[in-house]
């Protein structure tokens, strides 16, 4: 099973510059995740949007890199059936004629 998350809307405090640890911006996040499903092992997508919510707000990153990171730990420790994980944070905002952003994509190795 493969699960997505489009477009999770996040203001947080997340970036380098002065203005950027003293407001929070709007971050956009992207998740694509498979795992091995089972009835008694089932992934809830709304735990999933929490957890990446709390993840950002508590962390306040400074880096898109580290909040990245930081995202794939928290859910690869809460969610160990999962098998891949791709996930896009973007800054629509800090551009005024762009949006900007990161990705990754990681493979488990299995048990």
């Amino acid at each position: 099973m493969t699960i997505h998350i489009e477009t999770l809307a996040i203001d947080v405090i997340i970036g380098l510059l002065d203005f950027e640890r003293e407001r929070t911006q709007r971050v956009v996040i992207d998740l694509e995740a498979s795992y091995d499903y089972t009835p008694d092992m089932f992934i809830d997508y709304a735990d999933i949007v929490l957890l990446m919510e709390n993840e950002l707000k508590e962390k306040r990153y400074t880096l898109l890199e580290d909040a990245l990171l930081g995202l794939h730990d928290a859910i690869c420790t809460a969610y160990t059936q999962i098998r891949t994980l791709k996930v896009k944070i973007t800054k629509p905002d800090i551009l005024p004629h762009c949006r900007v952003g990161l990705s990754h994509e990681w493979t488990m190795l299995s048990d």
